[in-house]
């Protein structure tokens, strides 16, 4: 396809309920392709319209648990929606989402070739429960027997997807937003937020969820709260466990600062003597992109795309689910200012290597060309 076809070319997002960066990285997508000229379209729960102001939208109820009257209800919606806006790609976003589309797309063969299949997996198996086990895999096999192309967001997902068939897999380009450094009045208030006194401050950012692994944090706070002085450990972040994690901290006597949503991430990573990314399971975590860009010391778990992003320089990495070493990797950049230094200096020259947003829309529109440059996919 040409430069003139990818400009007019007819993109459509598909994406089930979220209240993470799925969203945000779809709605960053949306907004980059439509100032490039192309018609995008976005047919995602009500919920979400907010992120796509610029972008024609659509209500479509895809839940991000199976609800099997729901999803049979998205899937005609779906079908409809495509028909009618005819689009030359769809670009789907998560396995719920895939697997509604793929179910959207079943059958519009024949003569008229049916819009090519991107999707984007952005999660990988849920740790716990062998119903949710299930379902991600059953999700996980149908979207690669039906995706045309599927971008995953760490080697361990594109590994995973090639195992259950898919052909054609690459990582995808998931950028941080851009954000200007903080202002000190922005710093002072985020420091008088925090409420240190002089203490350390170990910071924690993300959705209170158990992939993020917040318990194993507090189990590591536990051990460090004997230092003197003791680190104050803050979490910015909201999500179902916020309060089984306050009342677990409560009940351990840990002083914890749930500090809930913060716009102001940024000043609050320049207040911080160390982040702390303790998560079971990672992608590209936008905080760990931001951390590196503030050029701060970094504990990171070694898990998913984190080390790609940090290389083996900057930041502290250990094994997930383990607090032991988590505390250890806490007190060392407490302990050591020659360790803290160089660790924020290998984080600002690993941040000049992450992606822009543009590199993401380059990447996107890219896969859209070379998908439809045939003239769209055969039926399947």
């Amino acid at each position: 396809m040409t430069a003139a076809g990818v400009t007019a070319a007819r993109v459509a997002y598909v994406i089930a309920a979220t209240t993470g960066g799925t969203g945000r990285h779809a709605a960053m997508l949306a907004a980059g392709c439509a100032e490039r000229g192309m018609q995008v379209s976005v047919f995602a729960p009500a919920a979400t319209r907010s992120l796509f102001p610029a972008v024609a939208f659509a209500p479509v109820d895809i839940a991000d648990r199976p609800r099997p009257v729901r999803d049979a209800a998205a899937v005609r919606r779906l079908r409809k929606l495509i028909g009618r806006r005819a689009p030359d790609v769809i670009h789907a976003h998560g396995l719920r989402a895939a697997a509604a589309a793929a179910l959207a797309l079943a059958g519009r063969g024949g003569a008229r070739r049916r819009p090519a299949m991107l999707v984007t997996v952005h999660n990988s198996v849920p740790a716990a429960g062998a119903l949710a086990r299930g379902v991600y895999l059953a999700l996980e096999r149908l979207t690669a027997r039906r995706a045309d192309a599927v971008l995953c967001v760490s080697d361990d997902l594109a590994e995973r997807m090639r195992r259950a068939g898919a052909r054609d897999v690459a990582l995808a380009v998931v950028p941080a937003p851009p954000a200007a450094a903080p202002s000190a009045q922005a710093i002072g208030k985020a420091r008088a937020d925090i409420g240190a006194r002089g203490r350390p401050v170990v910071l924690a950012v993300g959705r209170c969820a158990a992939a993020k692994g917040f318990d194993i944090l507090l189990q590591a706070a536990i051990t460090l709260r004997d230092r003197d002085p003791a680190p104050l450990l803050a979490i910015a972040g909201e999500g179902p466990l916020a309060g089984p994690l306050a009342a677990r901290a409560r009940a351990a006597n840990l002083e914890v600062r749930f500090l809930g949503w913060r716009a102001d991430i940024p000043a609050l990573l320049a207040v911080a003597d160390v982040t702390v990314v303790p998560s079971r399971w990672e992608g590209q975590p936008l905080v760990v992109q931001e951390a590196l860009r503030a050029g701060r010391p970094l504990v990171a778990s070694r898990t998913g795309g984190i080390t790609a992003l940090t290389g083996e320089d900057g930041a502290v990495l250990v094994p997930p689910g383990d607090p032991g070493r988590l505390a250890s990797a806490i007190a060392s950049v407490l302990d050591d200012p020659v360790l803290s230094a160089s660790l924020a200096a290998a984080a600002a020259a690993r941040s000049l290597m992450l992606p822009s947003p543009a590199d993401a829309v380059d990447a996107v529109a890219a896969a859209y060309a070379r998908l439809t440059a045939a003239g769209g996919p055969a039926s399947r």
